[in-house]
């Protein structure tokens, strides 16, 4: 809306007499058209019905409808005069500057170029719509063109173009003529004679169409000419920016304002689609909605409801149009179009319930640009210092071309530099390098800007006769053939003009001289069937279209020799050794054409297959192997060597070696775990047989190295059990190997022992603080004695006493974490191994750093047993305390106050020993720490008691001997333990590694050692502990269990030999460690027996035996010891029943009666003998609970 609005047009007079002429529509209704022109630059203003102003910028043409014939206001610009203009029937208000008139001439001539301030604008044709039922006011377009309510019926109108003129020729701004003046006098009249006789009710005051505004750059949207604004199914119209039409082929007649009265149709057609953003290559289209009428109103259509096509042609309104575009979009931006060039676009609507409609065509010309880019410069004439060029005009886009600017490069492959700039199509290049390239390109100017840089060509300028090229270069030579290789003159420089190359070649000895063998622009060649070993010489020529060179410098190549014949097959020279053996052979037959440069002897095993190994490369043709295998089939071949190859393999020579005795033997290694008296070893076979095979071992022990060896196997077995060890020993193995030609060498050493014992004990380990909270602890391996060492563990603690394990496993270091800062930590280590744990090491310490000292939160008593020195505990007292935060400073010591405020001063060390105590007295101790800032608080008070003296070791003694058990006495007391008594005892006693163990602790006075063995001494001592602490050990007591007595026999057994002869026989024994086994035979005839027999002999015969009676015997076993005389027997065998018969009677005993007799009284005997067994077990077990339970327990 603009600030300043015009007057009226109702005050014009020639608006007020002049009536409007009704138009009938479908005979019912009265329509006006009036059809208002808007210069370029100026702003048309309307009011409509609801009171708002619409502006309207030109150029354009503002069509409007009145339902009564009157004529709605309009403001006309200061300046203008508006005038109305009837032709064929239809009435136009034109409002013109008082400078321009309105020309209705259809053939103007051609006008001078327009002024300076009128811009160029175009008017496009218009479709055919049917009219509406109702008076409306259809959209307003921005460019100019007529609404599709009106049928265009004259001749494209004139334009008005811009100052600088198009190279197209097209017309420019009308002039006035006489016709014009007179046709414009014409339609005046007709309009004053149709105003006089019109209709009273046609006025010029309906209402206008209501504005809707928005902004653009080069013109107004206008969607709807209806006021109130008409809308389609469901929603308002979409509004696009518009933009002003150029350069169509109907502005190129002038200017013409046209409207025809609309017809009636079923469907309208399209409007004409305004045309907004015209620039060189590209413009925007948009279109509105097609109108439809039915039943007298008009009704809109939803986008969604159509598909929209625009075609597009640019060969004139009847030419070939491209369809660009199909969618249901209202507006789309043709792209790839030519500059300056005119285009015909129209719209096409369809729908799946209506017919199609077509807009009319509208007109455009896009905007001049740059030109396109010219093709490359061509080559018409070149000398050796000159290039002549010529080139063509590109499109001109527009503009015509003022001037082209030619770049070239020097010559010297750099940038790009101006050589020649003018309106010329050809250029001369002059003062140029023969034989060089040049690289050229090409650009058109005109009057809008500089195009694109043409394609970059390359020309040369013409050549000379080339230099003497450089001799060929053999790249690689064969038998027969020879690569070679050249390069181009040094002085030559690359032109398009390319060198040909000719090789000449003299073949050593043949009298022919240079023969021609290559022609070509290659630079390498290969020359083939040539001889052998044979010396050629070469030459080269360049030439070109200029002429032909000087020929190269002379060279001499040569062909390789061939491959040489194999040699002869090697033979044995004196005698086959064990262990080598002298082989010769003799040279090829052929050579291949060059000396023999070196000979390759091979050899291989028999029973390796086809390995083959060089054993020696020379010129000498006899060689010694040696290295070899006694026993063993070699195969020896030869191939030699020339500078023509290698050839191939001599026949195979066979030989073998003689055998020796085997190699050494690995040494001998445990097969199980190893026992306290044997050892289970095995062993390998030697890693060389001696070219036989092996048929036995001999196993050598010792106790030493240097004791003297003793065979104990030998076999073809590769394992042996050696028993008969002593345990805990080691000892040394040696294994030989043998076969048919005698016994090996002896194999490594093998120490073997038995019962590997616990690590020894670990050093101090070593302690580094990363920080105030970590710590890197790291220590060396012990002695494993024997086996590895599987874990370590690591005791941790802030007390030396109360350590605890925080770590183990394999590894040698461990890094402590969450550490407390000036703190003290103490840590040792402890090895393990599957055959115990170790002790531990020494006790390392660590403190992080320190602060001033606050009061010790925990003092406490150490016992004995947390200490590695025990002191007196009835006179000394083992204190230890947490060391207290330092708060910065190092504490320096302790105080520590005990009994009467006596006060000690100690070091840093958290523990102490305060000794000179009373026995059996309670002290009050308390401690403080000091640093460099001063003492601290003394800590909580502790009440600790001193130990009384400690009891003395009481005298042992044994008061029963066994062969298997011991049973101890000391001390005065009852045998039982009694609770009160405060003195327990700790008895020991010492094993077979020296050391004593513990085998019995506690308050007892006698003590059963069992599970002992025969006839063994063995050492014992006592110590007496009790609250006061652990008294000294007793001199060692030493005691001796006896020998058992052999085991029972079974019941001997009685044959009769005689008619009162018997023969009794028992199982023998066997001797017992040494001791041998005497008899002793009892007889019984009635309750008492009697000793018929003693000896050594397992039998004895009983004669004189009295006939039909019976008789009882028994056997038992005793040992003799040879040295002291000494018999000790075992129980006697159950008895053995018999009764002597007569001979002639064939049975067992004289008389049946006898046997009747004698059946029950003896088994009367055997009940009793029953019972008392059975009595004497139970007894025995219950004293055996009665001890176990008072005594053991």
């Amino acid at each position: 809306m603009m600030a300043d609005q015009p007057p009226p047009l109702e005050a014009t007079p020639l608006l007020n007499e002049v009536p409007l002429l009704p138009h009938m529509v479908n005979g019912d209704s009265i329509q006006q058209v009036i059809l208002v022109q808007v210069n370029p630059g100026e702003t048309f203003t309307i009011t409509t019905e609801d009171g708002h102003v619409q502006c309207i910028q030109g150029p354009a043409h503002v069509p409007m409808m009145s339902p009564n014939g009157s004529m709605p206001p309009i403001f006309v610009p200061p300046g203008y005069v508006s005038q109305v203009v009837e032709e064929n029937g239809v009435r136009k208000v034109v409002v013109l500057p008082h400078s321009a008139e309105f020309h209705p001439s259809m053939h103007p001539p051609p006008p001078p170029p327009p002024p300076p301030h009128v811009p160029h604008y175009l008017h496009h044709h218009h479709a055919l719509l049917p009219p509406h039922p109702h008076p409306v006011y259809p959209p307003v377009p921005g460019t100019g063109e007529m609404p599709p309510q009106f049928i265009h019926q004259h001749p494209p109108p004139h334009v008005f173009q811009e100052q600088e003129p198009r190279s197209h020729g097209r017309t420019n701004f009308i002039q006035r003529d006489e016709r014009s003046l007179k046709m414009q006098e014409h339609l005046k009249k007709r309009l004053k004679d149709r105003q006089a006789g019109g209709h009273p009710n046609n006025k010029l005051n309906s209402p206008p169409s209501s504005p809707q505004k928005v902004v653009n750059s080069s013109s107004a949207m206008i969607p709807n000419g209806n006021g109130k604004g008409q809308q389609g199914a469901g929603g308002a119209l979409k509004q696009k920016q518009i933009g002003k039409a150029k350069g169509s082929p109907d502005a190129e007649m002038g200017e013409e304002v046209i409207s025809v009265p609309m017809m009636p149709f079923p469907l309208s057609r399209s409007r004409i689609p305004p045309v907004s953003d015209i620039q060189a290559r590209s413009a925007v289209l948009s279109w509105n909605l097609p109108v439809s009428s039915q039943n007298g109103e008009s009704h809109r259509h939803s986008p969604a409801a159509f598909t929209f096509e625009v075609a597009i042609s640019n060969s004139g309104k009847n030419g070939k149009f491209k369809s660009v575009y199909v969618g249901e979009e209202l507006t789309i931006t043709l792209p790839d179009l030519r500059p300056a060039t005119d285009y015909h676009a129209r719209v096409s609507a369809t729908s799946s319930s209506i017919k199609e409609s077509i807009s009319e065509l509208v007109s455009f010309t896009t905007e001049s640009c740059e030109p396109d880019c010219p093709a490359a410069p061509k080559l018409i004439n070149r000398t050796k210092n000159s290039l002549s060029l010529q080139w063509k005009s590109s499109n001109d886009n527009g503009s015509k071309i003022s001037n082209f600017l030619l770049e070239w490069d020097e010559g010297r492959n750099g940038p790009f530099k101006e050589c020649y700039y003018g309106h010329m199509k050809q250029y001369k290049l002059t003062k140029l390098t023969p034989s060089t390239r040049y690289s050229l390109r090409l650009a058109a100017k005109n009057d809008i800007g500089l195009s694109g840089f043409s394609e970059t060509v390359t020309y040369y300028t013409a050549g000379i006769v080339p230099p003497a090229p450089s001799p060929p270069v053999l790249l690689e030579a064969g038998v027969s053939w020879m690569a070679l290789r050249w390069s181009p003159p040094s002085s030559w420089v690359a032109s398009d003009d390319s060198l040909t190359y000719s090789l000449d070649m003299e073949e050593e000895g043949s009298g022919y001289g240079f023969q021609p063998q290559y022609n070509g622009e290659e630079l390498s060649c290969t020359l083939r069937n040539l001889r052998r070993s044979t010396a050629y010489k070469f030459r080269l020529f360049a030439y070109n279209s200029e002429g032909k060179s000087s020929p190269s410098e002379v060279v001499e190549h040569s062909t390789k020799p061939d491959r040489p014949g194999p040699p002869s097959k090697p033979v044995v020279k004196g005698k086959i050794h064990s262990h080598s053996v002298r082989v010769t052979w003799e040279p090829p037959r052929d050579n291949g054409g060059s000396d023999i440069a070196k000979y390759f002897l091979e050899i291989s095993e028999a029973a390796a297959g086809g390995k083959w190994d060089t054993i020696y490369s020379g010129a000498q043709r006899e060689h010694v192997c040696d290295h070899l295998r006694p026993g063993t089939s070699y195969r020896l071949r030869v191939s030699c060597a020339s500078r023509g190859g290698e050839s191939q393999a001599s026949d195979v020579l066979t030989v073998t070696t003689s055998a020796v005795p085997p190699g050494p033997c690995p040494a001998p290694c445990l097969a199980g775990k190893a026992k306290p008296k044997e050892i289970s070893l095995q062993w390998g076979p030697p890693a060389a047989d001696g070219g036989s095979e092996v048929t036995e071992y001999l196993l050598e022990m010792a106790s030493s190295e240097q004791e003297e060896r003793r065979a104990v196997y030998q076999g073809p077995a590769a394992e042996y059990v050696v028993s008969n060890l002593l345990p805990g020993r080691t000892y040394c193995f040696w294994i030989r190997a043998g076969n048919r030609v005698g016994f090996g060498p002896h194999s490594d050493k093998a120490e073997l022992s038995t019962a590997p014992g616990p690590p020894d004990q670990c050093c101090k380990p070593l302690i580094a603080c990363k920080s105030a909270t970590c710590a890197l602890v790291c220590w060396e391996s012990p002695g494993c004695n024997g086996a590895e060492i599987s874990e370590y563990r690591l005791d941790w603690g802030q007390l030396e006493g109360s350590m605890h394990i925080i770590y183990t496993g394999p590894c040698q270091s461990y890094e402590v974490k969450g550490l407390t800062p000036a703190t003290t930590y103490y840590c040792r280590v402890q090895a393990v191994n599957v055959a115990g744990v170790g002790l531990f090491g020494e006790t390392s310490m660590v403190t992080t750093p320190a602060s001033v000292p606050a009061a010790v939160a925990v003092l406490h008593l150490l016992e004995e047993d947390q200490l590695e020195i025990s002191p007196p505990s009835s006179t000394c007292l083992a204190i230890q305390w947490e060391e207290p935060c330092c708060h910065g400073a190092e504490i320096t010591g302790y105080n520590i106050e005990y009994g009467e405020k006596q006060l000690v001063t100690v070091g840093r060390n958290p523990m102490h020993v305060l000794e000179n105590l009373l026995p059996d007295t309670v002290y009050r101790i308390r401690i403080q720490a000091i640093n460099s800032f001063g003492v601290g608080p003394f800590s909580h008070s502790m009440k600790a008691k001193t130990k009384p003296l400690p009891p003395d070791p009481p005298h042992l003694e044994c008061v029963v001997f066994s062969y298997q058990s011991l049973k101890l006495k000391w001390g005065e007391g009852p045998s039982r333990a009694l609770i009160t008594n405060p003195t327990q005892f700790n008895l020991q006693m010492e094993d077979r590694f020296g050391r004593f163990v513990t085998v019995y602790s506690g308050p007892c006075h006698t003590y059963k050692v069992q599970r002992l063995s025969e006839s063994t001494t063995y050492s014992f001592r006592i110590q007496a502990y009790n609250d006061a602490g652990e008294g000294a050990f007793s001199q060692v007591y030493t005691f001796t269990t006896t020998k058992s007595p052999p085991a029972s026999l079974k019941a001997p057994k009685a044959n009769q030999l005689e008619e009162n002869t018997y023969e009794i026989t028992w199982e023998p024994l066997q001797p017992m460690k040494g001791d041998s086994i005497v008899y002793i035979l009892q007889l019984a005839a009635g309750r008492e027996f009697d000793q018929v027999y003693k000896g050594a002999e397992p039998w004895f015969r009983l004669p004189g035996l009295q006939t039909n009676c019976e008789y009882r015997v028994r056997v038992c076993a005793g040992r003799h010891d040879p040295l002291s005389a000494q018999e000790l027997y075992g129980p006697y065998s159950p008895s053995t029943v018999f009764c002597c018969q007569g001979q002639e009677q064939g049975a067992p005993c004289a008389e049946p009666s006898a046997q009747v007799r004698g059946g029950p009284a003896l088994r009367e005997e055997r009940v009793i003998a029953v019972v008392l067994l059975c009595g004497f077990a139970v007894v025995a077990i219950l004293f055996a609970v009665i001890i176990q339970y008072f005594v053991i327990k």
